[in-house]
């Protein structure tokens, strides 16, 4: 796709936008339910995703680790978002690879020291471009890629969390 293309395509939800700020809120939906063996069957819209435990806390390394999950999922929206800026600004992007790697201290989610965070104490994000663009070019698609990655910024900025809960019939 093009830079004229993605434009043309964009261009008609930008404005409704504009016009309609209301339609642009969009709520997202993600269910599960718990399965055997402390898993928790994980519905993506595209296939059936068994999370568990990781092997550090002890699960088997069979099923999804909601921190690699965390992580996949910082990855593709950063991947799509950089592709699309590349896209939009002109720039030539011959390939890209996008990685993440987070660390966590299992301690914190095992109970084991209450010092010890739950959550991962720090991610990085990694790109490695094939592209001909300048350094300043480069910079800037990476700035823009940051600034409209939605998993980036969430998890940058924080998110207020509201838990709920109602009975099964």
């Amino acid at each position: 796709m093009d830079a004229e293309k993605l434009r043309a395509i964009q261009a008609p939800i930008k404005q409704k936008y504009k016009e309609d700020p209301e339609s642009a809120v969009v709520t997202l939906r993600a269910s599960g339910r718990i399965g055997e063996n402390l898993s928790c069957k994980v519905e993506t819209g595209k296939a059936l995703v068994e999370a568990g435990h990781h092997p550090a806390t002890g699960g088997s390394g069979i099923q999804a680790c909601s921190g690699d999950m965390l992580l996949e999922a910082l990855v593709a929206c950063a991947g799509v978002t950089l592709n699309t800026v590349a896209k939009a600004i002109e720039l030539n992007l011959e390939d890209a690879e996008v990685s993440a790697e987070g660390d966590l201290d299992f301690r914190g989610t095992l109970g084991v020291s209450k010092e010890a965070p739950v959550g991962f104490k720090n991610i990085r994000l990694h790109y490695r471009l094939q592209t001909d663009a300048s350094d300043e070019d480069i910079a800037t698609l990476l700035k823009l890629t940051e600034r409209f990655c939605v998993v980036y910024q969430t998890l940058a900025g924080g998110v207020s969390i509201e838990v709920t809960h109602d009975k099964m019939d």
